[in-house]
């Protein structure tokens, strides 16, 4: 029983080793905010990003993803189309870090040990959670709240990978954000205490939208996957 158990371990530990590989990289990009203060267009980076990724090959279409993201996020209500956001001419700058966790689906086969050259378009989704400085607005005025707080989100990447050169891997992706916060801007103030100073729809949550470009160094055994 024992060399039977010591068999299958050691079958399943030569399978998984041989059923996966492993990318790790960078993203470079930038940031644009969405909620109560600034512009509202989707996709109109304003403030660069920078980050590390991690993606761990379980098929040819399925990879776990991670990543941690740093922005200086920043939104002016003199970009705005609004002309009461114009008006009232309040702006932000907040340091925001992301840690995001998920599962990239890719629309084609993306074999990284083909030796061809390989495109498609992927999608990622997850769960997101960002830490943002605290702020509220005092005559006008961002005033840090010298607090910080988490927000939990999840993304929705939509983005276009090639393997052109052996060993890596291109990418160009549009991210957005959909946090369960309102309070990334400074519009509903973590503390109690200054809620009065509360504006906008508090009944809208903040996002925030990543676009950019991904490079990945891809290492690991050639993978099997003979779970497709």
């Amino acid at each position: 029983m024992r060399h039977l158990t010591i068999l299958i371990l050691s079958t399943l530990t030569m399978n998984l080793s041989y059923s996966q590989i492993n990318e790790i990289g960078v993203f470079v990009g930038g940031s644009n905010f969405i909620g109560d203060l600034g512009a509202t267009n989707y996709i109109s980076p304003n403030a660069p990003s920078i980050g590390f990724l991690y993606k761990w090959n379980k098929s040819k279409r399925h990879s776990w993803r991670a990543s941690v993201i740093y922005s200086d996020l920043k939104a002016y209500d003199s970009k705005s189309d609004d002309p009461r956001r114009q008006q009232r001419n309040y702006d932000f700058d907040s340091n925001l870090l992301e840690i995001s966790a998920g599962l990239e689906f890719s629309f084609m086969d993306f074999d990284l040990h083909s030796g061809e050259k390989i495109v498609t378009p992927y999608l990622y989704s997850g769960l997101t959670t960002t830490k943002h400085d605290d702020y509220y607005y005092l005559n006008g005025t961002q005033t840090p709240d010298n607090t910080s707080s988490w927000a939990i989100g999840i993304p929705m990447v939509l983005g276009f990978k090639a393997s052109i050169i052996k060993g890596f891997v291109f990418g160009i992706e549009v991210g957005a954000r959909y946090t369960f916060s309102d309070g990334i801007e400074g519009s509903l103030p973590a503390d109690p205490a200054k809620q009065a100073y509360r504006f906008g729809n508090i009944n809208n949550n903040d996002w925030y939208v990543f676009s950019g470009f991904t490079l990945t160094y891809t290492f690991g055994e050639n993978p099997c996957y003979c779970f497709n």
